[in-house]
């Protein structure tokens, strides 16, 4: 997938827009602006208390966000990724409080999708939640997530219709991982 320079200059500005990610349309913006993740929570009227995905190029991006992997976990990830599952991480660092919701966990992703992690070289990690307002089917084309957000969101990125399914969703502890939602993968196809 290609995406524009605007888009990525918009982003690293605290914009807001919609694009497609390595499964299905998603909002999008910078996961260390704390406006921009309100404002994403404000357009998508999405519970406070549900934090986001976030979106990064590499296991490097833990760093920003304090998060220290034992080795058994760093094992568990390379089988993982880059892919479509997301994982999720303790971050009991205060600062991303705006992100984890005081889970004081976080999901993070390596998407499968080298133009997408070529766009996070550049912006840094984003969030990504699916092209919806709570409650409602993810927007499929651009043309429906016009129709849910029109002038609230700042660019939208058209790359045709997209009818994945959302990312696998896992809890990581100890090298030990606990399905929390099926999505496009199955776990154990992939740690076979």
């Amino acid at each position: 997938m290609h995406y524009s320079e605007s888009c990525k200059d918009i982003i690293v500005g605290g914009g807001v827009g919609v694009m497609s990610t390595d499964t299905i349309y998603g909002i999008v913006g910078s996961a260390m602006n704390e406006k921009t993740i309100d404002r994403i929570y404000t357009v998508r009227k999405r519970s406070r208390r549900k934090p986001m995905i976030v979106l990064i190029s590499s296991m490097d991006d833990f760093r920003l966000f304090g998060i220290r992997l034992g080795a058994s976990d760093e094992e568990v990830l390379k089988k993982l990724w880059p892919g479509k599952v997301s994982v999720v991480l303790p971050c009991v660092n205060p600062a991303f409080g705006y992100l984890h919701c005081g889970t004081e966990s976080l999901a993070f992703r390596v998407p499968d999708d080298e133009g997408l992690r070529n766009f996070l070289d550049f912006t840094g990690p984003i969030v990504a939640p699916s092209a919806n307002p709570e409650g409602l089917p993810p927007a499929q084309t651009i043309e429906e997530a016009k129709d849910y957000f029109g002038a609230d969101i700042d660019f939208y990125e058209d790359a045709g219709r997209l009818e994945d399914r959302p990312s696998t969703l896992v809890r990581l502890e100890n090298g030990e991982l606990s399905v929390l939602r099926e999505g496009v993968v199955k776990i154990s196809d992939v740690l076979k």
